[in-house]
């Protein structure tokens, strides 16, 4: 938990070192110089040039950086306090900085810089869900035994919701789902009759009669929705990873390997996200899901937040607090309290400073292995092929992610997304297979999957000694 925190009086700065300076990495770079307590003193990036470069960009003294392509030059720089960019971690390692931000997204780098800060007993603020999402939990307790923290970080998805989901079950409610909003509105113009999502148009006329829940069945027009937005993705794997990386720090879990991802109004959600039984579409309880947050032109957004939803236990009290404008459902059994806010490295302060300062993380205190993000072919796979991540959403072409229970690694088990992620197929996997670990020919992720062997045999020695 992280409510309230009063950092101690220090009269010395948390220096941080940041590791990609694109996307999170530059905004943190931004606003770190707002925060007083801390100091971004070294950036690194695929080069020292660009690191440089977007520390200039921001607003760091141009005439104080250094780049530094060896580890003597970057002690030297920091001896000199001078700023240090440089295009490998390995050169800054051994900085005496007090936290690691990763934040590079790429899965094999991620998994070599962490092990690298860990080994370094460095705190690490691990920004890359990429990472966390195959070897987070192994990450977590390798930090522990060289008395260090491995964090997700403030501003992202899991980290809020980690900490939404603590303090409601802190205060006693019942939670029936947790979860957020997806990366991109479903926007409806009822006059044109058209949907738009992350920046594309599409005709969906039919969308009119789904466009209002009334008193239909959730299942219905959830289905109706869905159907009638056909032309616009409705799963993005950054999603299932977020969560994976919340269902191993709180032990909640998905009721469908996919999701359920409704296209919903805000006011929908605690009647949606309630079980089947009292008129929503889960199954069960403590679930984990994402919706797609629909409005009209103009209406407000959920900006990527996160919710819980909470079981409604006393009439009284709900009524009041539904007449405060507290979204509650329908039928008054269930509420959502919810986060609107997604501001990524904007405030990322307070995870660095906790760790830095307190050296505590602000995700789950000791995250466990129970749900693995894997790979899942929508299309034939021919030997030979690569499985090539590129993009925004770090996705791979005719290969989509499912959640699934976790377990140790072997040739018949679905393997993970990102350990699958830029490898070649080895033998063929026919479409709506998982795509399993004896499937892959692993030329390239030594990194990741070292990390997740030492991950499988930590959790196995843990459920030994609990036997």
């Amino acid at each position: 938990m992280n409510y309230h925190i009063q950092f101690p009086p220090s009269s010395d700065k948390v220096a941080t070192t940041i590791i990609g300076t694109g996307g999170f990495g530059r905004s943190y770079l931004a606003q770190c110089r707002k925060v007083p307590l801390l100091e971004a003193r070294v950036a690194v990036d695929v080069t020292a040039e660009q690191a440089a470069r977007t520390m200039i960009e921001v607003g760091y003294p141009e005439a104080r950086i250094r780049k530094c392509d060896t580890a003597e030059e970057a002690a030297a720089a920091w001896a000199a306090g001078d700023f240090i960019a440089a295009g490998d971690f390995a050169h800054v390692a051994a900085l005496p900085v007090h936290v690691v931000i990763e934040a590079t997204g790429h899965p094999e780098a991620g998994a070599r810089h962490c092990r690298l800060a860990v080994e370094a007993g460095h705190h690490v603020a691990l920004v890359s869900k990429e990472v966390d999402s195959v070897v987070g939990p192994g990450l977590a307790a390798l930090a522990r035994e060289k008395g260090c923290v491995v964090s997700p970080v403030d501003g992202d998805q899991p980290s809020l919701l980690i900490e939404l989901i603590t303090w409601a079950e802190l205060l006693g409610f019942e939670i029936i789902a947790a979860g957020k909003s997806s990366e991109y509105d479903f926007i409806f113009d009822a006059a044109a009759g058209t949907l738009t999502s992350d920046g594309r148009m599409v005709s969906a006329p039919d969308f009119a009669q789904w466009a209002d829940l009334d008193d239909r069945p959730a299942a219905e027009v959830v289905a109706g929705r869905a159907n009638a937005a056909s032309a616009l993705p409705q799963r993005a794997v950054p999603d299932l990873c977020e969560l994976t990386v919340v269902a191993n720090a709180t032990g909640f879990a998905p009721d469908a390997a996919a999701l359920h991802a409704p296209i919903a109004r805000i006011t929908e959600v605690p009647t949606l996200f309630s079980t089947r039984d009292e008129g929503g579409i889960l199954d069960g309880r403590r679930v984990l899901d994402v919706f797609h947050c629909l409005r009209e032109p103009g209406e407000v957004s959920f900006a990527g937040g996160v919710f819980v939803v909470i079981r409604c236990d006393d009439a009284e009290t709900w009524k009041m607090l539904e007449g405060k404008g507290h979204v509650v459902a329908r039928d008054r059994n269930t509420a959502m309290i919810y986060n609107p806010r997604h501001l990524l490295g904007l405030e990322a302060a307070t995870t660095i400073l906790s760790l830095g300062l307190l050296a505590r993380g602000t995700g789950g205190h000791a995250p466990a292995h129970h749900i693995d993000l894997v790979a899942f072919a929508d299309r034939d796979l021919a030997a030979g092929e690569a499985l090539v991540m590129g993009g925004h959403h770090h996705s791979i072409p005719g290969v989509s992610a499912r959640m699934v229970a976790a377990g140790p690694l072997s040739d018949e088990s679905p393997a993970p997304f990102y350990l699958a992620s830029n490898q070649t197929i080895r033998r063929p996997v026919a479409a709506g297979s998982y795509i399993r670990m004896g499937d892959l020919e692993h030329r390239s992720n030594t990194e990741l999957l070292t990390l997740r062997q030492r991950q499988d045999a930590i959790f196995a020695k843990a459920k030994g000694m609990q036997g």
